[in-house]
């Protein structure tokens, strides 16, 4: 398999030093690929965020969370960045697939709606031999799910991770379990949080599978 790095990070809120610190670390570990999960701005308070890491140079994926779930589209468009969400991405014969948003808040997503829209990129990646997922929200049934009291896993996800069994998913949302990683099957699950991690792929996917 390819060696592929990536820095996945989300839920900085618009905190603007994370960003930078974020981005920063992208170009001094040479990463092929930023990867941003979500709440990575507010909607009233979105400039000074995405640009640190466009500047980057490197390839930028996102997805919104449940608070840029408007906003995400636009930021795309402006950073020449590329929405995952409801969408895919193949590089190094690697696909990837991503949901954004939620099962709260005013823009809630149901659970069928979540697993429509992760089988709709998982179908045109099905065929390649390794798979990432990226969501926000975390899945069901899981130890992220014990974090908080209030904040529910998707039973959406869960589904989709079942029935794919992707090699990895990148989510976060719960602010508690971040950094917290377990396995679905032989899916590894990671909540990257807003300090981010460092993945490269190849040695995740031989150390955990």
């Amino acid at each position: 398999m390819a060696t592929l790095k990536i820095l996945a990070a989300g839920d900085f809120h618009s905190d603007a030093s994370a960003a930078k610190r974020l981005a920063k670390q992208a170009v001094t570990e040479n990463v092929d690929l930023i990867v941003l999960n979500g709440d990575i701005v507010e909607e009233a308070h979105a400039e000074g965020i995405v640009g640190h890491f466009a500047d980057t140079k490197k390839k930028l994926l996102l997805i919104p969370g449940n608070h840029d779930l408007l906003i995400t589209d636009f930021l795309a468009t402006k950073y020449g960045a590329e929405n995952l969400h409801g969408k895919h991405h193949i590089t190094y014969n690697i696909g990837i697939i991503g949901a954004g948003g939620a099962n709260c808040g005013m823009h809630a997503l149901t659970d069928q709606e979540m697993y429509e829209l992760l089988k709709t990129g998982f179908d045109k990646i099905k065929h390649l031999p390794t798979k990432i997922m990226v969501t926000h929200v975390h899945p069901s049934g899981t130890k992220m799910e014990q974090f908080s009291r209030f904040i529910v896993g998707s039973k959406g996800v869960r589904r989709a991770i079942e029935a794919f069994q992707p090699d990895l998913v990148i989510c976060g949302h719960v602010h508690e379990a971040e950094g917290v990683e377990e396995k679905i099957g032989k899916t590894t699950v990671i909540n990257v949080g807003r300090k981010g991690r460092i993945l490269e792929l190849d040695k995740l996917i031989h150390t955990t599978g």
